[in-house]
Formats: C-alpha cells, structure tokens, sequence
C-alpha cells in the first residue's frame, strides 16, 4: 500500500502568528507532526503545503518534502482542506504516479503519535480503502446544551437529556481534526476529504488531540512538554 501524506500549514495565522514555527519544547511546531509521520513503511512521501517559505525551511530540515510554494488562491482564509489536499496530490500523481491514499496531516495535533498514524493506516487497508477519521468523545454532550429563546433557556434536544446522567447518554463522537485518510478517487469524486461512508479512529488520548489553535493551547502544550518525556 502506498499512501501519500500531506501536512497543510498555511502562514498567517491570526489567531496565533507564527504558530506553524514556533518552538516547542526543541523543535518547531510543525516538525512534531513530520517526525511521527517518518519511517512508516507505507508512507511514500511527506509532502507541506504551505505558503511561508519560514514554514518551507523549517519542514525540509525536518525531513519532509516541499516542491513548491502554496498558489495564493489557496493560501486563503477561505480555501478548503479538500481542495489544497487535492492540488498536491494532483501534483504527486501527475509526477510519481499514483497511490492508494491521501493523509492529511494537520500540523497543530503535535502528540498525535506514530502509532495513531499507523493504526489509522490499517484501518484503511481493512476497509479496502473506506475514509478514516480520527475522532474522539464529546465532553459537551448536545443532550446536555440549552439554546437561548426569547431570554429563556429551552433544552437543545427535545428529549431533555439534560436529566441525564453522563453514564447513561449515548457515546457521541466530534472530529478531533488530527488525522484523515481518504482514497483518491474519493476525493476527487466528492470534491470532500470526509466523505462517507467513514470509519472511525477513536483516539481517546486527551494528549493526542491536543490542537493548538490559540496561545492558551500553545502554553498548555509547553506545559505537557516540561512534565512528559517527549523530548
């Protein structure tokens, strides 16, 4: 099996600027993704797509490809992940001929480990190549959520589970955003990095699906650095 990864990391966060580079614990941010993602036997390439040549120079040191800069119409607040996905495997494809999947790898998932990737991997190969998608529990179950209504609170659901203890609600499941794997043909097909029918990788590490987004995510990833053995 030959699966192509793809680190999307576009420059310009505004969130939190410089978030793709920035140290963390020894290494940039985006290098913790690379790194997992090196040495899978069934990982032909690592590909970054990115529009930042800071990002470009830090990915290459951590041992992945960067054959071009990102096209500006897709270097966008609004560009889709299936359609900056897309343009690169177009481009691998076009130049390395084809492959059995597409993961797409987002750099801000730094736990996110080698044997997530490789468990995800397998579940594709099982499923003769159905679309994985890493997800994990809600700690926010809908059950429990109100909106607000005329300055009223009213339950979400209508079946007020809100009286519900947490060990009787329904297991439900939310995108962590840390890793998908989609065939070719589906991508293409669905113009969708997510299209059904999907099999489901539950990570259940509170680590793994750790996404930082924010400077209070950056801190409290330096703060999981200083107190775990990663380094």
């Amino acid at each position: 099996m030959k699966i192509l990864a793809v680190v999307l990391a576009r420059g310009g966060s505004k969130r939190l600027p410089g978030k793709n580079i920035r140290k963390l614990g020894n290494k940039p941010l985006i290098a913790w993704t690379i790194n997992a993602a090196k040495n899978i036997a069934r990982i032909c390439d690592i590909i970054v797509s990115t529009d930042d040549p800071a990002i470009g120079k830090a990915a290459l040191e951590a041992g992945a490809s960067v054959p071009w800069m990102r096209p500006s119409e897709l270097a966008t607040d609004t560009a889709g992940t299936a359609e900056v996905a897309l343009h690169a495997l177009d481009w691998y494809e076009t130049t390395n001929g084809p492959v059995d999947g597409l993961l797409i790898l987002q750099p801000t998932s730094p736990f996110r480990t080698r044997q997530t990737i490789e468990r995800g991997i397998d579940l594709f190969a099982d499923s003769s190549g159905t679309t994985v998608l890493a997800v994990s529990k809600v700690h926010a179950h809908p059950a429990w959520m109100f909106r607000i209504t005329n300055k009223r609170l009213t339950p979400f659901l209508q079946n007020r589970g809100n009286n519900l203890r947490s060990q009787d609600l329904e297991p439900l499941y939310v995108s962590n955003g840390s890793l998908y794997l989609v065939r070719p043909k589906t991508l293409r097909d669905t113009k969708s990095h997510i299209a059904e029918p999907i099999v489901p990788l539950i990570i259940e590490s509170e680590l793994e699906v750790l996404d930082i987004d924010m400077e209070t995510d950056f801190k409290i990833a330096e703060a999981l650095c200083e107190s775990t053995c990663f380094l």
